[in-house]
């Protein structure tokens, strides 16, 4: 079969066995697990800690920094390391050296922001 939209059902099929495997998936769970509604199982269960006081509390998100750090080294070195790999192909060019020196200078500017708010500091 040929034709512009061989691509397409390869795709569509692709997605149908994906969701099919998803549905089997659930309905295995569905079917196999156990299931006893007991008090202890019905608390509430936060990083191995028994709930004390009140469900509602303010928590201060400080990790959020080193998300942000984390995005800025995984995107550099998902990035960084493909194009380091192909570096030796003449067919790159001047313009694929602009472009990684832009892209550089993005993550320079991301750790500048991090250094700048303290987040490089290895004591708090």
């Amino acid at each position: 079969m040929k034709g512009p939209l061989v691509g397409y059902l390869v795709v569509v099929a692709v997605a149908l066995a994906g969701v099919l495997l998803f549905g089997a998936a659930m309905l295995m769970r569905r079917l196999l697990a156990p299931v006893s509604q007991t008090p202890a199982r019905l608390t509430t269960y936060e990083s191995g800690v028994d709930p004390v006081g009140q469900g509602w509390s303010q928590s201060q998100v400080r990790y959020l920094g080193f998300a942000f750090l984390y995005v800025v080294f995984a995107v550099d070195a998902v990035y960084l390391f493909p194009w380091a790999t192909v570096l030796r192909d003449a067919d790159l060019g001047v313009a694929s050296l602009v472009e990684m020196g832009i892209f550089i200078g993005v993550l320079v500017v991301g750790l500048a922001h991090a250094a700048r708010r303290g987040l490089l500091r290895w004591t708090p």
